[in-house]
């Protein structure tokens, strides 16, 4: 089975990775960490990850999907252009592309979104700002799957990891995460 490419960066968020990784293990679908460098890498959260690729380390040919969480400050990756050149090239192979909060700027940069509908955590002004954007083809939606692209807003990292493991075609157990309804118990 192929692998799925986790990006990892500075700050990356860790908790919009979570569902999605869940789903991943359920589905026993193998994973790679990929990082800038061999460094240390920390999340906005304080926890540490060593990942076990850089972006010019990656093999295309053993991966056909690749995640990409938020993070704090996404402005100081739209330059990295191993980075950039790595979206590119699973973009070119039709690979699943899940990214979600602030990342889908990296996929704009990219020139991957044009012609897609996505959503992404940024206000309008800065979307602006930057000029990478379609704005005629965002939308409000909290989770938009275009195709092979899933792109979200963090708060939808719940729906966000199921879709990916939906369009992975994975067997997971979506009950893990569905919340059911709970009496108030007060003590």
């Amino acid at each position: 089975m192929k692998k799925t490419i986790v990006l990892l960066y500075p700050e990356f968020s860790e908790y919009e990775l979570s569902i999605a990784l869940s789903v991943l293990m359920q589905g026993r679908k193998p994973i790679v960490t990929v990082g800038l460098t061999k460094d240390p890498i920390k999340g906005e959260s304080g926890l540490s990850c060593i990942a076990d690729a850089t972006v010019g380390e990656v093999n295309l040919n053993e991966v056909d999907s690749l995640l990409l969480p938020g993070c704090m400050d996404i402005i100081d990756l739209i330059n990295e252009e191993a980075l950039l050149d790595l979206i590119k090239g699973a973009a070119s192979k039709d690979m699943v592309i899940a990214a979600i909060s602030s990342s889908p700027t990296l996929l704009a940069k990219a020139g991957i979104l044009k012609g897609r509908k996505f959503t992404v955590g940024m206000p309008e002004e800065g979307r602006t700002k930057l000029g990478i954007f379609e704005e005629q083809n965002y939308s409000d939606e909290v989770v938009i799957r275009d195709r092979n692209i899933i792109t979200a807003r963090g708060k939808g990292f719940i729906r966000f990891g199921i879709f990916l493991g939906e369009i992975l075609k994975l067997e997971f157990n979506e009950n893990w995460y569905i919340e059911q309804p709970q009496k108030k118990i007060f003590s």
